[in-house]
């Protein structure tokens, strides 16, 4: 792969938030390493820190939560091409992780350690509004997702599913955007034969 088109890919996700100048990219950009995983790969543990924050350029991730004696597990985020991914909170805060991040299929990305992109936005204005812009949108997007989860109903959240992202029927094991909406694995199939849009 070619490793600065990869960079490029970098640079107009992250300028489509904040405007960088050029000078910055050149000071940050060498801090973003290529990094691969086999499908069905721990990145980060429930327990540990998170110690890197993703640029996804191929693959499918997912963050999830498994309940202390293994009985349970809920799967919370999907993150592809072109989208960041890691657990954000524990990443941010430096904290043991709640949750485990995984790869669903092979994976390619760009990825910076924590203390790199730290660096990167006490030195630089830009990357700090762009660290900010990022967590709010994440913020905003857990806050809307769970009005989501406490107020619609199994129906109503498989139809936004597809409204947002009717690509992820065919890449996403459908236990696992069952997991993603709340329902059962059950109730996602006889859905899926019925809800048409």
């Amino acid at each position: 792969m070619d490793l600065n088109a990869d960079k490029e890919q970098l640079k107009s996700f992250f300028n489509q938030t904040v405007k960088i100048r050029e000078e910055v990219w050149d000071v940050c950009l060498p801090a973003w390493q290529p990094f691969s995983a086999k499908r069905r790969t721990i990145l980060t543990t429930a327990g540990d820190r998170e110690r890197y924050l993703y640029f996804v350029l191929d693959g499918i991730q997912r963050v999830f939560f498994l309940t202390e004696d293994g009985a349970k597990e809920a799967t919370l985020v999907f993150t592809y091409a072109p989208s960041l991914s890691g657990v954000a909170d524990s990443f941010l805060g430096q904290h043991p992780s709640h949750f485990y991040l995984e790869t669903l299929t092979e994976s390619r990305f760009l990825r910076i350690p924590y203390h790199a992109f730290m660096e990167q936005c006490l030195t630089f204005p830009e990357m700090n509004q762009l660290s900010l812009a990022l967590a709010a949108s994440a913020f905003e997007g857990v806050l809307l997702r769970q009005a989501e989860l406490q107020t619609a109903g199994a129906e109503a959240k498989f139809r936004a599913l597809l409204e947002r992202s009717p690509h992820v029927l065919n890449l996403i094991p459908h236990k696992y955007l069952a997991s993603y909406l709340g329902i059962d694995p059950a109730t996602f199939s006889r859905l899926l034969g019925s809800v048409k849009l």
